[in-house]
């Protein structure tokens, strides 16, 4: 393969966790290139917009220089193409996250079997966070800072303020 090796790691980081950050900084060792792709999940209901997502994302691995935090709406696999990754990367956190992960990675082959998923681990002290947990936590007034930087849980309590 010529050129750099570059990756997509899509998800909807509403909002962005410590699991994701993990994510994307050992991410950052497998690739040339990491392409953070924010996205909305029509099955969700986003406590964030997306454009507050991308900035927050941004804030949070601004340290990273060969990270790109774009949006899409799109077929994952058309947006890897169009961000000529060779390589989705994805975060799995529980057997239940495999089961859901690996039908995908077998739907996303039959669209472009050039593309090939990764699967990292999530670091066993970050297994439990979910952003869903999170925002449930937050909006009964409970302690999200050792889920989410310190400023991300700013921008939750600023957001429930309204």
């Amino acid at each position: 393969m010529s050129g750099p090796r570059v990756a997509v790691y899509p998800g909807t980081f509403d909002p962005i966790t410590l699991g994701h950050l993990d994510i994307i900084r050992r991410g950052t060792h497998l690739v040339d290139r990491l392409v953070v792709g924010v996205t909305t999940n029509p099955s969700k209901s986003p406590m964030f917009e997306v454009e507050e997502r991308l900035s927050m994302v941004r804030r949070e691995i601004a340290d990273l220089p060969s990270v790109e935090v774009v949006s899409f709406d799109a077929l994952l696999m058309d947006f890897a193409e169009s961000q000529g990754a060779s390589v989705i990367l994805r975060g799995l956190r529980a057997v239940a996250d495999f089961e859901y992960e690996y039908q995908m990675a077998g739907m996303n082959q039959q669209l472009n079997d050039d593309i090939e998923t990764v699967f990292l681990m999530a670091d066993v002290s970050l297994q439990p966070i979910a952003s869903n947990l999170v925002k449930e936590i937050a909006r009964y007034g409970g302690n999200i800072g050792k889920f989410v930087p310190a400023a991300v849980a700013a921008d939750v309590a600023a957001k429930l303020r309204g």
